[in-house]
C-alpha cells in the first residue's frame, strides 16, 4: 500500500504504539520529564522518516530502535557536555585545600607516635626508609615473617585510630 493511506494507516499505529514507547523510555530514565521527552523525539523522527519505513516489518521495532538510538545519541552527548560550567571559569586552575591534608599528616604522626616501637621500627624501616623486608628483618634481628607481621599489625592499629 502506497499514498495518503499508507501514512495515514502508520500514523494511527504510532499512536496506538504510544504506551509501549513510554512504558520503554522507563528503561532508559525515570524522570517522567525525561520520559516525554524521548517519546517525542522519537515520535519527531518516526515521523519525519515515515517514507523510510519498510512495509513488512514491524513498526514497534522500528520505533523502539529509533527510541534506542536516540537515548544512545543523547546518553553520549551528556557525558561531553558540562553542564553549568562557564568556560572561563572551566579554565581556572583548582586549588586543593591543603589544611586538611596537614591536619591529617600530623593525625598520622601522632598515630604512628603511638604504636609499640616495634610495630614503630617496622614502619619506620619499611616505608620511610624504604628497606626491603629481609634488610629490615636483618636489622631488627628477626625473620621476615615477624616483620611482615608488624607492619601488617601497625596498620591495623594506625587505621584504628584514624578511624578510616
Amino acid at each position: 500500500m502506497s499514498g495518503p493511506n499508507r501514512y495515514s494507516r502508520l500514523e494511527a499505529e504510532l499512536i496506538e504504539l504510544m504506551p509501549a514507547l513510554r512504558k520503554f523510555a522507563r528503561r532508559f530514565y525515570s524522570s517522567s520529564t525525561d520520559i516525554d521527552d524521548l517519546v517525542q523525539e522519537t515520535l519527531l523522527k518516526a515521523l519525519s522518516n515515515i517514507d523510510r519505513f519498510e512495509e513488512g516489518t514491524r513498526l514497534k521495532s522500528w520505533m523502539f530502535t529509533i527510541m534506542r538510538n536516540s537515548f544512545c545519541t543523547r546518553f553520549g552527548l551528556a557525558k561531553r557536555e558540562h553542564v553549568g560550567f562557564d568556560d572561563a571559569l572551566a579554565r581556572r586552575s583548582v586549588v586543593q585545600p591543603h589544611q586538611e591534608w596537614s591536619v591529617r599528616g600530623h593525625e598520622l604522626e601522632a598515630a604512628i607516635s603511638n604504636l609499640p616501637e616495634r610495630y614503630r621500627t617496622a614502619i619506620d624501616l619499611i616505608f620511610i626508609q624504604g628497606v626491603s623486608y629481609e634488610e629490615a628483618a636483618k636489622r631488627c634481628d628477626c625473620p621476615v615473617g615477624t616483620v611482615k607481621s608488624r607492619v601488617n599489625r601497625a596498620r591495623e592499629k594506625i587505621t584504628l585510630q584514624l578511624g578510616d
